[in-house]
């Protein structure tokens, strides 16, 4: 149980690492492509200096996801063997399909990098363009293969083996359009606020920075979009859940009995063996409206299922609720900021908007960071939904706490090293810009 605990916890921490630049790496490059096309149509070189800046903390990000990545790779092998023996068949395909995409954006990346004044300056953008396009697949791949786990197509099991295996169809499951989708958003609406909020921040030492305002104006922009769009997703990926992993949404809203007519549950502490939420406000008949579309629907509840097949109804209800949270706060600060630039846009240099940006740079990874401990710790016990449980795909490798403490240490010093890196970044920008 020690070894699992800790095999676990080495697989929280580096996905919770990983992801950080991972999604930074797929929606960065389009903000870069954004200033650097107001370049290219306005000749104003706040947008060049602005695309320079962002292109090399992209390649800062980048360097380091792909250190991050490569060690998760390690991690799948040396944790979870008898996992990857079934898995390796059915859906080896899109991760070396995520190989391909990484080889792609890196290529792409050095061209934009060194092809200043080298290469035309549209056949550039084109390139920068393509670092972006290259990144949202290499995601989009990784999240296809994640979602098979939650939703296993494409093969059949037949004495504890998988038989008849069909790569496209595990890899096209029935899940991975919507989590896809889920999953892209939220690295937009992430990045985009914490590079807005960064520029905030910084606009409010320098007001009169023509560099930060229209870095500000760029990233909230595409953050706004991403944000006021991620309900409409978040909706359809419940929908999805409601019908291939019921128990999952149960734990999500600590929903213990079996309705019609259930309610939404916001707040609240889950007490299991009393089966009720304790200081929850409730919204009656949206909870079976949001699973499946009617008010009157049946949703099933925790009762349903062999409390053995429960998820941590603690982790998982209340992750929840923070990705529901903080994902509420950045749309309504989208909001904000979308009708400030349609009516009022001298009000987005009022000091009290720039500030509440600043306090927002965190929220869209402590919601990307919530809605993937949802994803992962809500399939649990199980690696592979309703196939393998996850005790049984661990190596039977002993003092595993050792790996997780080295592997751990690995990761914060990549967070020192990339801290140091950026502030460096940002000071050498300010001065140019000072």
């Amino acid at each position: 149980m020690e070894d699992l605990l800790a095999a676990r916890s080495q697989m929280a921490v580096s996905l919770g690492f990983h992801i950080v630049f991972a999604s930074i790496g797929m929606a960065m490059p389009f903000l870069m492509a954004i200033s650097h096309f107001r370049w290219l149509r306005t000749g104003n070189p706040v947008y060049r200096d602005l695309t320079k800046a962002w292109s090399r903390g992209v390649a800062i990000f980048f360097a380091t996801g792909a250190v991050s990545g490569t060690a998760l790779s390690f991690e799948l092998g040396l944790l979870w063997p008898r996992f990857m023996e079934h898995a390796g068949p059915i859906i080896g395909m899109p991760f070396s399909w995520e190989g391909t995409a990484f080889f792609l954006e890196a290529i792409a990346l050095g061209l934009f990098l060194y092809g200043w004044n080298r290469l035309s300056p549209w056949i550039h953008w084109s390139v920068g363009v393509a670092v972006g396009v290259t990144g949202i697949l290499s995601g989009v791949f990784v999240v296809c293969a994640n979602a098979w786990m939650n939703s296993p197509a494409g093969f059949a099991w037949v004495g504890g083996q998988a038989v008849d295996i069909d790569p496209f169809r595990a890899m096209f499951n029935p899940a991975w359009k919507s989590q896809a989708l889920h999953m892209t958003l939220a690295a937009f609406e992430a990045t985009g606020f914490a590079v807005g909020g960064l520029h905030a921040l910084l606009l409010l030492r320098r007001p009169s920075s023509a560099f930060h305002r229209e870095a500000f104006k760029i990233a909230l922009l595409i953050g706004s979009i991403a944000a006021l769009v991620q309900p409409l997703s978040g909706d359809r990926l419940a929908k999805g859940t409601a019908v291939r992993q019921p128990v999952k949404l149960a734990a999500m809203e600590a929903h213990f009995h079996t309705e019609r007519g259930a309610s939404l549950i916001l707040g609240g502490v889950p007490d299991a063996e009393g089966k009720r939420v304790r200081y929850a406000i409730r919204l009656p008949y949206l909870l079976s409206f949001l699973a499946h579309g009617d008010f009157q629907a049946e949703v099933k509840g925790l009762e349903e299922f062999p409390v053995g097949d429960w998820p941590p109804l603690m982790i998982v209800h209340g992750a929840f609720q923070v990705m529901v949270g903080a994902g509420s706060a950045l749309a309504a600060l989208g909001l904000a900021f979308l009708f400030l630039s349609w009516k009022r846009p001298a009000l987005l240099a009022d000091k009290r908007f720039l500030l509440a940006a600043a306090l927002a740079t965190p929220l869209g990874f402590v919601a990307l960071e919530a809605g993937w401990t949802v994803t992962e710790v809500g399939r649990q016990p199980w690696i592979i939904y309703g196939i393998m449980r996850t005790r049984d795909a661990l190596t039977p490798m002993p003092g595993l706490v050792y790996p997780f403490l080295i592997f751990s240490a690995v990761y914060l010093f990549l967070a020192v090293v990339v801290s140091w890196l950026l502030l460096r970044h940002i000071r050498a920008v300010e001065e140019i810009h000072a």
